[in-house]
């Protein structure tokens, strides 16, 4: 998500209208290319976050504060000095541009009035927070950019300010139609880099919005457009001209299914699709205050996670190089019985055949061929025999101790997925440590989890439980130790158990309420649950069985949540939460 000259727009009416006539009480500089202004209008205290960062530049009111350094920066201190006790007197955007101009008026070393422009320029890399004085010339900036760094403008004190031009650019606030069909109607571009290279202040979201609301095809050539196209293009460039010039803003964030954050806008989008959810907004600010927080908490929830997994990964990894290791060694002795063959015949013929001999062909009786057995000629007929009974019964104790070692490391290797999957579904950190927790009590990991020497389990987390419109309790498992709680210990024998068929994912307890049957629409509420808390959440459908609690056996010294039943239902549905469903 980068922020345009249309969010921009909405953000500094925002501005404007909370923070003008507002008095400056504090600044300060939490990062290396970050401000939080605070400031007191009418008894009513704001936060002003403002951040030139090159990975995440924005610009918003914030509830929430930093901590600051003990040590101010040299720029935070500057300010301090020129606008530290200063009144805003008005918040405006220069043009469409990404720059926002606050005008704040303060006394000098004298005591007379003055003012200083404090400009905030959110141009991805290229942002930045610049301090200009009266004449127009930097007192200085967050971030110092020489000629050696630029060759189209320095920004540093003494410079004079100024922004870069965008030739052959229109503002849409002013453009008249002559100049759209005579000029940008007339230029040889596709329609997605027309916006973009002739109309200020435009950004990707826009631009695909537009085409998507007019049905066009945002590829396509400026110049192949029919001339309804482009009544109906400039019809909808109006239509937006008139919400900016009016503020006419209805702020909103597109989230994905797994409701993880994809965009902020001042505006309503239409280009994403069924499978997205909206968020309205009354204010941009708060739209895009939950927007970068609810990324950073996924960002960081992604990182531990991803640490998580990692460890995880490499486990299965060690597992499954393990098991085809014991199957290539449970297929070395496949023949065992060959060996018990041959002893059998040596002894069988033992009186009749001579020593120093280095091969015999004997009749197998089995199966009345001929068998050739190799010999130690060194040897006696009957250690020879001993010898291949030897080899078998070595073999013999070799494929029943690998025998349970595969079953233990396939048991392992569907355990460690289980673990896996509940890490994909994890929601926060609070999620993740029953998971480690589980990996440290099944001997995984060597490390208690959250403890430094005093021991001690983080607080339980308790599985999900919704409630369906109608009144029926569905609870859900989020991890192994979950699914074995609401599968033994909160399901009745003719309550519904409902999980993923030959793939990870979580136990969904339907209680019946007595019922032999749930009504269909249930079945389909708890299947489609189900598939969503699986490892199969981004397929299109996924087969679920379904069987009565009764029917469930607990296999003794398996991992938790490890059931097995021989009778069942099956159904195929499509993950997702049913939106009428509510959290009990």
């Amino acid at each position: 998500m980068s922020i345009d000259g249309i969010t921009i727009h909405a953000i500094a009416w925002e501005l404007d209208d909370r923070l003008s006539g507002a008095h400056i009480k504090k600044i300060a500089q939490p990062e290396a290319n970050e401000l939080i202004i605070t400031a007191s209008k009418e008894r009513v205290t704001s936060r002003l976050l403002i951040s030139a960062s090159p990975s995440l530049p924005v610009i918003y009111l914030t509830p929430e504060n930093k901590e600051s350094p003990m040590t101010a920066p040299n720029f935070c201190m500057l300010l301090r000095k020129y606008i530290g006790s200063g009144r805003i007197a008005g918040v405006s955007q220069v043009g469409m541009e990404r720059v926002i101009c606050m005008d704040i008026e303060h006394l000098n070393e004298m005591g007379d009035p003055a003012t200083k422009k404090l400009y905030i320029e959110i141009m991805g890399k290229y942002s930045n927070i610049i301090l200009v004085d009266e004449a127009g010339m930097v007192l200085d900036a967050i971030r110092h950019v020489s000629a050696a760094v630029s060759s189209v403008r320095e920004v540093l004190p003494g410079r004079e300010y100024f922004i870069p031009v965008q030739e052959n650019h229109y503002d849409i606030q002013s453009i008249t139609k002559d100049e759209l069909y005579e000029d940008v109607f007339r230029r040889p571009l596709t329609i997605r880099k027309m916006f973009f290279e002739s109309l200020t202040g435009f950004g990707p979201v826009m631009a695909e919005e537009i085409c998507h609301r007019l049905d066009i095809d945002s590829d396509a050539s400026v110049l192949s457009m029919s001339a309804w196209q482009q009544d109906a293009l400039y019809d909808e460039l109006m239509k937006l001209r008139d919400a900016l010039l009016n503020d006419d803003y209805s702020p909103v964030i597109i989230c994905d299914k797994t409701d993880k954050p994809l965009e902020v806008y001042p505006f309503g989008l239409t280009v994403y699709g069924e499978d997205h959810s909206i968020k309205k907004y009354d204010s941009i600010s708060l739209a895009l205050f939950d927007f970068y927080r609810t990324k950073n908490l996924r960002s960081n929830m992604d990182q531990k996670s991803h640490d998580l997994k990692k460890q995880v990964q490499t486990l299965l990894e060690r597992n499954n190089k393990k098991l085809a290791l014991q199957k290539k060694q449970y297929r070395d002795t496949d023949s065992m019985d060959k060996y018990r063959l041959y002893g059998e015949l040596l002894t069988a013929n033992a009186y009749m055949l001579e020593p120093g001999m280095k091969k015999v062909t004997v009749n197998n009786y089995y199966d009345n061929t001929d068998v050739s057995i190799p010999l130690d000629e060194t040897l006696p007929i009957m250690d020879n025999a001993n010898k291949y009974y030897a080899k078998y019964n070595k073999q013999k104790r070799t494929r029943d101790a690998l025998e349970t070692q595969i079953k233990e490391t396939e048991g392992s290797i569907e355990h460690l997925a289980s673990i896996m999957a509940a890490i994909s579904m994890a929601e926060n950190e609070a999620d993740l440590m029953p998971l480690k927790q589980e990996l440290f009590d099944f001997g995984y990991t060597k490390k208690r989890p959250g403890s430094s020497g005093k021991g001690g389990r983080e607080k339980k987390q308790k599985p999900l439980h919704f409630m369906t419109e109608d009144g029926y309790d569905i609870y859900v498992g989020k991890n192994n130790y979950q699914n074995e709680e609401v599968t033994f210990k909160i399901a009745s024998g003719g309550d519904w158990w409902f999980h993923t068929k030959t793939i990870p994912g979580s136990h969904v307890i339907v209680k019946s309420k007595g019922e032999p049957q749930l009504p269909d629409h249930i079945y389909e509420i708890a299947a489609s649950l189900a598939a969503w808390y699986s490892t199969g959440r981004d397929s299109e459908k996924v087969e679920i069985d379904y069987v009565q609690k009764k029917e469930l056996k607990k296999v003794a010294g398996a991992a938790p949540g490890y059931v097995i039943y021989h009778t069942n239902y099956s159904m195929v549905a499509k993950p997702e939460k049913d939106p009428t469903l509510k959290p009990a």
